[in-house]
């Protein structure tokens, strides 16, 4: 494996206020090997310098859904699998690009997903994969029209559809089953449903999803296998049922309150926001094909987006950056970074696709930071992201070099 030194870099350590100048960082065998503000020497390296620019760690999106090909998620399980796969190869890549050197999806992409990115078979991000998602039947991921029905013969819950962002499980023993039946096709984390939703066709955003004893099962069973349970949940009700039965991130979050907020700091859980899939929801949704039962939900939800950051902010709960992007919409995955800015200081925003990601990954050592022994993922960015996150907006414009595990994966410095 190749050995670079990075010279003359500005150092964003999220951890700190300021950048650091001067800095060089060498990088050996896939890790950060050492940070100096004294020059370093090894023959075996890579001279890269950086001539000033901004080097920071890779971005954690925490709330992806490689698979969600299209806006009409319905409609993408049923498409062919391998059809799916490959509509999913470029949303991979371009997150890359965008400078996500680390996802977790939240729904959807199975174990097959991380390998073939591990492998070197398809450029990504590293993965941090759910399985399919649990969702009670005529919750949030049971996608079937009101006029449809469970048959007698329906495909047992091994069976995958790759486009299948999730599966219905109902009862104990069988959310029990259904938990070890992912962990045991390589899920990383277990994903719920634990209120309504917008994309799904006949379950109001207010209800609830499982039970008490169900998400307890649940909880139970991931924490058996060294993991976590994250939650799909809107309400102050469903978020403060979710957190007491154990859950460690609570998704989206929209419509929660001062009370609640401040239950979910006290138990140290976390909320992945994710305003930006409600502007694409409400800008594109129709134009690109999300049913007329789901547009009528975003409003419950849209408006309800920044109020949330806001108490959550006054509550001192842990926010980590995701963005539950949709087909065509997935191109906006860094627009979430503006709108978390509108109530965040840059530094939060930077925290949150950072340090606070690597926390809830259980990999704080290894990510988030630029440090001896981390995995070297970072960036090199033209200005400043503490002083203003636009230079993180787009697809990469302002990112003339991505590294992932100690390999360059774009290297446009001679060109910036």
């Amino acid at each position: 494996m190749s050995t670079f030194l990075f010279r003359n870099a500005a150092l964003l350590d999220p951890l700190e206020a300021q950048l650091r100048e001067g800095i060089e960082i060498l990088v050996e065998d896939g890790l950060i090997r050492e940070v100096s503000d004294t020059p370093l020497n090894s023959a075996a390296a890579q001279v890269i310098d950086v001539k000033g620019r901004t080097v920071m760690p890779g971005l954690i999106d925490l709330h992806v859904h490689v698979v969600a090909i299209e806006f009409n998620l319905p409609r993408v399980a049923t498409l062919p699998n391998v059809l799916v796969t490959l509509r999913a190869v470029p949303l991979m890549r371009a997150m890359l690009r965008r400078g996500f050197t680390t996802v977790r999806d939240a729904g959807g992409a199975g174990h097959p997903f991380k390998v073939a990115v591990e492998s070197g078979l398809v450029e990504g991000p590293r993965m941090f994969v759910s399985g399919r998602a649990l969702s009670q039947t005529g919750g949030h991921a049971d996608s079937r029209a009101r006029t449809d029905y469970m048959p007698p013969d329906a495909p047992c819950g091994c069976c995958v559809r790759v486009g299948a962002l999730g599966r219905v499980a109902d009862g104990v023993d069988e959310v029990r089953r259904a938990v070890r039946e992912e962990l045991q096709m390589g899920a990383d984390q277990i994903k719920i449903m634990a209120s309504g939703g917008v994309a799904s066709p006949t379950d109001p955003v207010g209800a609830f999803g499982y039970s008490e004893d169900e998400i307890r099962a649940i909880v139970a069973e991931a924490e058996g296998r060294g993991t976590y349970v994250l939650a799909h949940a809107y309400t102050p009700a469903a978020i403060a049922r979710a957190v007491r039965c154990g859950v460690r991130t609570i998704e989206h979050g929209n419509l929660i309150d001062d009370e609640t907020a401040r239950l979910v700091a006290q138990h140290g859980a976390y909320v992945v926001p994710t305003l930006v899939t409600y502007d694409a929801l409400a800008s594109e949704g129709e134009k690109y094909g999300l049913p007329p039962a789901s547009i009528a939900k975003i409003a419950d939800v849209h408006g309800a987006g920044m109020r949330s950051i806001e108490i959550m902010k006054r509550a001192g709960v842990k926010m980590g950056f995701g963005t539950d992007l949709l087909g065509e919409s997935q191109r906006l995955q860094s627009d979430e970074f503006r709108l978390l800015a509108e109530v965040m200081t840059p530094a939060e925003v930077i925290a949150s696709a950072t340090v606070v990601g690597a926390q809830v990954l259980g990999m704080q050592d290894r990510l988030g930071r630029i440090v001896p022994g981390a995995y070297a993922d970072l960036l090199v960015v033209d200005g400043n992201p503490l002083e203003s996150v636009t230079c993180l907006l787009g697809q990469g414009e302002h990112i003339p070099l991505v590294m992932k595990d100690g390999r360059i994966v774009v290297n446009e410095l001679e060109r910036a």
